[in-house]
C-alpha cells in the first residue's frame, strides 16, 4: 500500500502503514538492531539508541551524516532527523502481528522527495519479505514504485524551478 500524503500546517506528511505477521520484538529489531537494519537499509546504522542519540548514514563517499534521534520509546517509537525533515516509526501489537506506521514529515517538496518516498516504500517491502523469509528485488521494486510516487507528489500541485 502506498503512502498517504497530506498537506499540514508546516509542510506535508507521508504516512505508510503496514501489518506484519511477526512479533513486535521482531519488527522492533528490524528498526534498531544493526545486524537486522543492514539487511534492509545498509547505509544506516544505530550509534546511540536513545532520545538525543543518533544514527549515522553512510554517504557512500567515505563520509557519514549523523541524524539525531528526536523521539524514542523502547519497543514503540523511533524518530530521527532526515535532512531537513523527520522520519518516525511507530509500532504496536495488533492481533497476532504487528502494525508499523512510518511517517515522514516533509517541510517542502524537492526534486528528490519522490525518490525518498519510493525508497521508504521499498524498504518496508524488504522488511516484510525478510520477516516472511522471502527475497525481493529491491531495484526492480523501486523502478515500479518511483513513477507512482512522482505522480503522487505532482498531484499535490508541486512544481520545481
Amino acid at each position: 500500500m502506498r503512502a498517504e500524503i497530506i498537506q499540514v500546517e508546516h509542510g506535508y506528511t507521508a504516512t505508510f502503514e503496514r501489518q506484519f505477521e511477526a512479533s513486535l520484538e521482531q519488527v522492533w529489531a528490524m528498526l534498531t538492531d544493526n545486524e537486522q537494519l543492514q539487511l534492509w537499509f545498509s547505509e544506516l546504522r544505530v550509534e546511540k539508541l536513545e532520545k538525543g542519540g543518533f544514527l549515522s548514514f553512510n554517504m557512500g563517499d567515505g563520509t557519514f551524516d549523523n541524524m539525531t534521534i528526536t523521539d524514542y520509546q523502547e519497543g514503540k517509537i523511533l524518530a530521527f532527523e532526515w535532512a531537513e525533515d523527520e522520519v518516525r516509526f511507530e509500532i504496536e501489537q495488533e492481533g497476532s502481528g504487528t502494525k508499523l506506521k512510518l511517517i515522514e514529515f516533509i517541510s517542502r517538496f524537492t526534486p528528490h522527495t519522490a525518490r525518498d518516498l519510493a525508497g521508504w516504500h521499498v524498504c518496508l517491502d524488504v522488511i516484510e519479505a525478510l520477516l516472511e523469509g522471502k527475497s525481493i528485488e529491491r531495484e526492480k521494486e523501486w523502478e515500479l514504485e518511483y513513477p507512482e510516487y512522482q505522480r503522487l507528489v505532482e498531484s499535490m500541485g508541486v512544481t520545481f524551478d
